[in-house]
């Protein structure tokens, strides 16, 4: 998209993250973040599958310890990967889920959903938590919404920022724009900075996944990132498995029993130590205790910060290390620093705090901004810039981006040959000329990589494009420009010129990490619709059910009422409480009706009881009463979830 180009309609920021994604809108003047359902203002990345239905959110998280092998989550992780990573292997070991190998080498997920085995992509469960972003913004806006801006981690590599997108138009979202984090979180810190003098910003963001650490020059709502570096698979997560491997240790030495097999107790021991890590951010020690993990032998640990500190320890240095070659590839000093933002949930961590501060020379971190909503409130600022929906503030911000891994070609002697160096400036294009080396040659096959390696082998390889038709001619004759496009996404794309022709060639790039095909993603859009109907059909069961037992629970009510019990008689009485029973029973044994016959139950109950109630009420009160017995039987509800 041209960056004058305005796309109609409101926009919105999303931050999908690892463990938690958030999402927010820019309106009245103001980035508002939105509550989901539960009033939360960030939502669990989590998905879970059921002989009924299937969950998002909080719903998915809650219930995930009686399911947990059909409850999906940290999938950022795999989205853009293949199976065969180490880093995917070392995951697995961890994930309740089950997790295979698919075409390409794409990790598949496989659950049981309505009593029958489904395989979804990391993508397609990646939608789903960007569809109930989407339903969480729809529902506070009372519109449709279409636009979003997605948020990725800085050192996404171009299969994980496109297999993102990918997700987003499966969700039904047009993605206007894939930005870093750290990016997203400096616009958020910076949008009042209203000063002519130049700022640098160093944004350290430690999510539950996925680390970030960026500089960022500020000057007058320009935004120019100077450089980024981090780790894909380093953040909350991996503190939390460092505790469940320690306890998970100790639990087998005191009682002679390994967990690690089980699900269902590994699930239940990762809740509590994550709940402890949480607690040793403002506590000196926490207790992780899990009756009868397993075997009917219960877990009664205490952990003290130091302890969790000493276990972590190697992970925190490895943030600092990624400080220092951020600082060199900007070719900047730790005095030059004016502002260290953090950012993401695992920033709040005592320790690491403890340890940038050392690193700056006892510069305090800048903690003003929430490091849990900072990346969707920048991403909401870049939506209503490309929608718009800003003010005079937004209309002015400037970002100015970079490349975080170099692109290059494979050579014949497997060295990768650099013809995009990281940290230059996306947008951006560079054409190289490429020639045969036979004589008559009629296509050229070339590889293209990414990283920072010397070897090809080393590197990422995006697959390679094929370029066909050439005339015959001598080696060495024909002159095929080709262009390496990276969008504002951050996401190659190729194009070639045959200039003895001046002929537009198109290059077909194969095997770019297993990348979908148009026609793949179409499909995979008409299973997320065909899922989301299904959703809202069990939505409208629900309801309808409710509805049922609303009108029930009122019934009860007033018959139950002493200030009442002379509007009818006893014989009356008995008989309608027979029936409001015989009504209860019935949905007793029926739970998973259609909508229709919840609809039908309650008019026929209605015929029985509406000349009950005006006769007692009469006709202009009847609304009053049916209000009162709604709060009534909402409160019924509650206490019997609570």
């Amino acid at each position: 998209m041209n960056k004058l180009d305005k796309v109609q309609g409101i926009g919105i920021g999303i931050d999908l993250g690892t463990t938690y994604s958030c999402v927010g809108v820019f309106q009245n003047d103001r980035v508002e973040i939105i509550p989901n359902d539960q009033g939360n203002r960030t939502t669990p990345s989590y998905v879970a599958f059921t002989e009924t239905e299937r969950m998002l959110g909080d719903s998915a998280k809650f219930q995930i310890e009686k399911n947990p092998t059909n409850t999906v989550f940290d999938v950022k992780r795999l989205i853009g990967r293949k199976f065969s990573d180490v880093s995917v292997q070392q995951d697995i070991k961890y994930w309740p889920f089950k997790v295979q190998p698919g075409p390409d080498d794409k990790p598949l997920i496989v659950v049981q959903f309505k009593n029958e085995t489904k395989q979804f992509y990391a993508e397609e469960i990646s939608a789903m938590v960007l569809s109930k972003m989407k339903d969480i913004a729809e529902s506070y806006l009372s519109k449709p919404v279409k636009n979003a801006v997605i948020t990725v981690p800085a050192y996404f590599n171009n299969p994980q920022r496109q297999a993102t997108k990918d997700a987003g138009t499966i969700a039904g979202l047009n993605v206007l724009r894939i930005i870093n984090e750290p990016t997203a979180a400096a616009i958020a810190y910076g949008l009042d900075y209203k000063q002519q003098v130049e700022k640098n910003i160093l944004v350290f963001d430690l999510g539950g996944g996925t680390f970030d650490v960026s500089i960022l020059t500020l000057e007058d709502e320009v935004f120019e990132v100077k450089a980024t570096a981090g780790d894909t698979h380093l953040g909350g997560e991996d503190f939390n498995n460092m505790l469940v491997d320690y306890c998970a240790n100790e639990f087998q030495k005191k009682k002679g029993i390994d967990i690690r097999k089980n699900p269902r107790a590994m699930r239940r021991l990762r809740t509590q130590c994550e709940r402890a890590k949480r607690i040793l951010s403002s506590s000196a020690q926490a207790s992780i205790e899990v009756d009868a993990l397993a075997e009917y032998e219960d877990l009664n640990m205490t952990i003290s910060r130091l302890k969790f500190e000493e276990l972590c320890l190697s992970l925190f240095q490895q943030c600092i290390s990624s400080i220092q070659k951020v600082l060199k590839d900007a070719n900047m000093s730790k005095s030059q620093i004016h502002e260290i933002v953090l950012v993401g949930g695992s920033s709040r961590i005592p320790k690491v705090i403890q340890l940038v501060t050392e690193y700056f020379n006892g510069k305090e971190p800048n903690r003003s901004i929430n490091p849990d909503e900072a990346v969707a409130y920048g991403a909401a600022i870049q939506a209503a810039i490309l929608t718009n929906n800003g003010n005079s503030s937004t209309e002015r911000v400037i970002v100015i981006d970079i490349i975080p891994l170099s692109l290059g070609i494979g050579t014949s002697t497997q060295v990768m040959t650099k013809f995009i160096v990281r940290g230059r400036n996306i947008p951006t294009k560079i054409s190289q000329i490429f020639t045969t080396y036979a004589d008559n040659q009629r296509a050229i096959s070339i590889q293209v990589y990414e990283g920072e390696r010397c070897f090809t082998k080393d590197n990422n390889c995006l697959g390679k494009f094929n370029l066909e038709g050439i005339p015959p001619a001598p080696r060495g004759s024909p002159q095929i420009n080709v262009t390496f496009d990276i969008d504002e996404n951050g996401i190659l794309n190729l194009s070639a010129k045959n200039l003895a022709t001046n002929i537009f060639e198109k290059i077909t790039v194969t095997n770019q990490e297993g990348r979908f095909t148009e026609s793949e993603i179409q499909n995979l859009i008409y299973q997320a619709e065909k899922l989301k109907a299904d959703d809202e059909a069990i939505k409208k069961r629900l309801d309808a059910q409710n509805s049922l037992e609303n009108y029930m629970f009122s019934i009860r009510n007033t018959l139950k009422d002493e200030k009442l019990k002379n509007q009818f008689s006893q014989e009356e009485r008995q008989n309608f409480e027979q029936l409001i029973d015989e009504a209860f029973k019935w949905i007793q044994s029926n739970q998973n009706l259609e909508t229709e016959f919840y609809k039908q139950k309650k008019t026929n109950l209605e015929e029985v009881f509406n000349p009950l109630m005006m006769r007692i009420y009469g006709q202009n009160e009847q609304n009053s009463s049916n209000d009162s017995s709604e709060k009534y039987s909402s409160t019924f509800q509650a206490d019997e979830i609570d």
